[in-house]
């Protein structure tokens, strides 16, 4: 059975999406710890990050840096960071998210709700400076 992030990179389930190529697919966290809350995934089905192969690992942690530095450009953050907990969906991805605290990644805070049109606003201009 494939896995709700699976179908989103195959555009089976739709998503705000940020940026794609062959490998890897990147798009917005609908339950958002921030604005640009990015989740980057590899379209291969792998359930835990570190089952990847070598090569895969480091193309994904390539294609992330790329679209962290996207969204340190279009949203105002002091830093983009990451988190890899792996236990919310079975298909590996990384989570990046705009700081401007320590405490701005804690997955147990609120999540921002944000209408559609802004979700779409917020990933089109990510993938404008990609």
């Amino acid at each position: 059975m494939s896995s709700l992030f699976f179908k989103i990179a195959a555009g089976e389930i739709p998503s705000y999406k940020v940026a794609e190529d062959e490998r890897y697919f990147a798009f917005l966290d609908i339950n958002p710890l921030a604005e640009g809350h990015t989740l980057v995934i590899p379209k291969k089905e792998v359930s835990y990050i570190f089952d990847m192969e070598d090569e895969e690992y480091k193309g994904l942690f390539l294609f992330a840096k790329k679209i962290a530095h996207a969204i340190s450009k279009v949203i105002p953050c002091l830093r983009v960071g990451i988190a890899v907990v792996g236990l919310e969906v079975p298909h590996a991805h990384i989570h990046l998210v705009p700081l401007n605290t320590i405490y701005d990644i804690d997955f147990k805070k609120p999540k921002l709700k944000l209408t559609p049109d802004r979700f779409k606003e917020i990933a089109e201009k990510i993938a404008r400076e990609i």
